[in-house]
């Protein structure tokens, strides 16, 4: 993502739902003209997929809604319902020449089939009165979440700064909206920023604005997030990749309560709330010098630790059920039977035995795709297609690990923990076969740690297609650690098709 997401968000009232063999995603529509979709880079809308033509087909926004195939190789199909949802017809509506019948009217739950991948139109009307109520999608059925959510409705009551940790996709974000809304404050934005997603000189100029003429490009005077949020609440993710001149200001901001735009001179007071979100340790982080130590006591006004989703199994089904629900309802609105989707007690039992190093990012994708696969039939094991990393073979000949040591000691080890513990007994053992009087030092577990990681990385690469964020959020790491390690490794920056 390379711009900070906003609450609420303006554009049209129609979605695009990708999916190719390897990825899915969601891209909204503006609400006029016309979108090219295709695996060219530079295409309105890019589907990486190896069966899409650099520029396979255009979406003229209309209205009405309608699709044009230019002249693809594998060429374009469209899946339409009849309005009354009875029956279905699949249209061809070009390959290798534009078509002849012109463009196709589209509407939403009509499924695009560009070669091998499909496109999903989805609606995304505004919310009214009676619609789905938000806090009715929380899920809170674990004890730890139920006194981590009963503490964070305490402290949204008041003005002191929250900091969430947690590992990636546990719903930091939706704890954060949580807060928003039992504030005072919930009247006014809620305005999200990952820290990652932006360059350090794109962060500083989203956060604090610029003024004209501050830097080639800047051809008006831009407000930052944090004078657009004026009353409201500000949400920074991922804020452990904060660069430290950027931790610099932000510490000045907070303190002062006051912005400087970039190339301005006088500042602008405001009046914000900071949720902060990380995943990484920042007592760690501010142990090594990464971290400034003033800013982390300025954002840890209370610290809320949101357990990862193996630890609280419980919360699987009912999860896997609203997630299944919401999709179903999207995809196909004009069917009454969209909200009842059942899910197999084989798929639920895999579900559960499932580890969800991605958290309940992972399963919602997870259940999203099993949804368009199972196409209204009962979820079964077969949708689900989950892919879990590999589980690291035991060593033979190896002296166990004592107890305290041991992975078992720690429930809430990451992924990425067991695999080096599993690394280094690989090399304890190697060391053990080394002739008598040979070299058995350290560098030769460092080496087999460092071997085990570079081949996680390159599998997970290949799994995640090159999409080095959703690698990294298979990994459990940021995408910054994730292209720092690499870079470390000599390995190959993916490049998309």
């Amino acid at each position: 993502m390379a711009e900070p997401e906003i609450l609420p968000r303006d554009g049209g009232s129609i979605e695009l739902l990708i999916i190719t063999q390897g990825s899915m995603s969601t891209r909204q529509l503006p609400s006029s003209g016309s979108v090219v979709l295709g695996r060219d880079e530079d295409a309105d809308v890019c589907v990486p997929d190896s069966s899409v033509s650099r520029r396979h087909a255009v979406l003229h926004l209309g209205p009405p809604l309608r699709i044009e195939d230019l002249g693809s190789s594998n060429g374009t199909r469209v899946r339409t319902r009849h309005s009354n949802a009875a029956t279905e017809r699949l249209i061809d509506v070009g390959k290798g020449t534009p078509a002849r019948t012109g463009a196709v009217e589209l509407s939403p739950g009509d499924v695009i089939y560009l070669g091998a991948a499909r496109v999903v139109l989805r609606s995304r009307e505004p919310r009214k009165p009676g619609d789905r109520d938000p806090r009715k999608d929380v899920i809170v059925k674990d004890g730890a979440m139920r006194a981590v959510y009963e503490l964070a409705e305490r402290v949204a009551k008041g003005p002191i700064n929250i900091l969430l940790l947690g590992e990636t996709g546990v719903g930091k974000e939706v704890l954060a909206e949580a807060i928003h809304r039992a504030s005072p404050r919930a009247q006014r934005p809620l305005l999200r920023l990952s820290c990652v997603a932006l360059s350090e000189s794109l962060l500083e100029s989203e956060l604090f604005g610029h003024e004209r003429g501050a830097f080639t490009g800047a051809v008006r005077a831009k407000p930052g997030l944090l004078e657009t949020a004026e009353g409201g609440t500000v949400f920074l993710d991922e804020i452990g990749e904060l660069p430290p001149s950027i931790q610099a200001k932000l510490l000045r901001v907070i303190e002062e309560r006051q912005v400087l735009r970039v190339g301005g001179l006088t500042p602008t007071k405001i009046d914000v709330r900071f949720i902060s979100a990380t995943h990484r340790n920042l007592d760690a982080e501010v142990g090594r010098g990464a971290f400034r130590q003033d800013l982390y006591f300025r954002l840890n006004g209370v610290t809320l630790t949101i357990p990862p989703l193996r630890e609280r199994p419980g919360e699987v089904a009912a999860l896997a059920q609203l997630f299944a629900e919401r999709t179903a309802k999207e995809l196909f609105p004009s069917e009454a039977s969209a909200m009842a989707v059942p899910i197999s007690p084989e798929a639920l039992a895999g579900l559960q035995r499932h580890s969800w190093p991605g958290n309940i990012r992972e399963l919602r994708n997870v259940i999203e795709r099993a949804v368009i696969l199972a196409n209204g039939a009962p979820i079964r094991p077969e949708h689900l297609l989950l892919t879990p990393l590999p589980e690291p073979t035991p060593p033979l000949h190896v002296t166990p690990v004592p107890s305290h040591s041991s992975p078992s000691a720690s429930p809430a080890a990451s992924p990425a923990a067991v695999g080096a513990v599993a690394a280094v007994a690989a090399a304890t053992a190697s060391a053990k076969s080394v002739p008598e009087g040979a070299d058995a030092s350290p560098t030769r577990l460092r080496d087999a740690m460092e071997a085990h990681e570079r081949e996680r990385i390159v599998k997970a690469l290949e799994q995640c297609m090159g999409n080095q964020t959703r690698a990294a959020a298979l990994l459990g790491i940021s995408r910054r650690t994730l292209v720092d390690r690499i870079r470390v490794y000599g390995l190959p920056r993916p490049r998309k098709a």
